[in-house]
């Protein structure tokens, strides 16, 4: 995978470039067959809105880990949440469901407020249904920008069947 960002306010807005060393090896080896042929490279925009609920009666992140001294730290540093947070098409929860963000997050920082975060986006609408993507790294909440890498992913329309012989 290449150059990917993600910025992340309530509002994710994901922007996709396949460049790098795995989408030029897999030009060559699937140009040497006639039948298929790669199109040009895509930019694709996701809007969606993120919505984790750590409380209430319907929480779609859950405390699974702490540290003893976790309560008494005014970041909650030593804190490990696990998500299944909705991804909606519109900012309220009752919008569109378009997917599911799953993973886990946790308070690392001890003097500002940032968490780790380990999440795939799930789809499930329409042409994106089954595609992914993964994002690692430092989220420090209280910056208004705030961007994290996207390590990986899949699209369910494949580019390359990896059996390029036919």
């Amino acid at each position: 995978m290449g150059v990917v960002g993600v910025v992340l306010p309530n509002l994710w807005h994901v922007v996709m470039v396949l460049l790098g060393s795995q989408a030029q090896a897999d030009r060559e080896e699937c140009s040497e067959n006639p039948i298929f042929e790669l199109g040009k490279e895509k930019v694709t925009r996701l809007h969606f809105y993120f919505h984790d609920i750590a409380g209430g009666d319907n929480p779609t992140a859950v405390r699974v880990a702490e540290a003893p001294t976790t309560n008494q730290s005014s970041t909650m540093f030593g804190s490990l949440m696990m998500v299944g947070d909705p991804l909606t098409e519109g900012p309220e929860i009752t919008s569109k469901l378009v997917g599911r963000a799953q993973g886990l997050y946790g308070s690392a920082g001890q003097k500002e407020p940032a968490l780790i975060m380990a999440l795939s986006y799930v789809f499930t609408d329409a042409k994106f249904n089954g595609s992914t993507f993964n994002i690692v790294g430092r989220k420090p909440y209280t910056k208004r920008a705030r961007e994290l890498s996207i390590v990986g992913g899949n699209r369910v329309v494949p580019v390359c069947s990896w059996d390029c012989t036919g």
